[in-house]
């Protein structure tokens, strides 16, 4: 049951990702950022259990940030996103 906990949230993770780079959403859109701060939440809590601290703070950090991203996007508040396109 734990590797069906592990392989979710990092499905819920690469989804995010890929559906980021195929275009078919962006990074501040509310898909992106519930599967990128749910799937790196799981695998924080999943490093948190095996004791893989150097994963814990990477997934703990991305979920964190994901999470901020949702909030500035729910309240409508902070700047608006910075983008690359020229």
């Amino acid at each position: 049951m734990a590797q069906a906990f592990q392989i979710f949230g990092a499905l819920c993770v690469l989804a995010g990702f890929a559906l980021a780079q195929f275009g078919l959403v962006k990074q501040h859109a509310w898909p992106y950022l519930i599967a990128n701060a749910l799937g790196s939440a799981i695998l924080a809590i999943d490093a948190w259990r095996g004791s893989q601290w150097g994963f814990l703070l990477l997934e703990g950090v991305w979920a964190l940030i994901s999470l901020w991203g949702l909030i500035v996007l729910a309240t409508g508040r902070g700047r608006a996103p910075a983008t690359t396109d020229q």
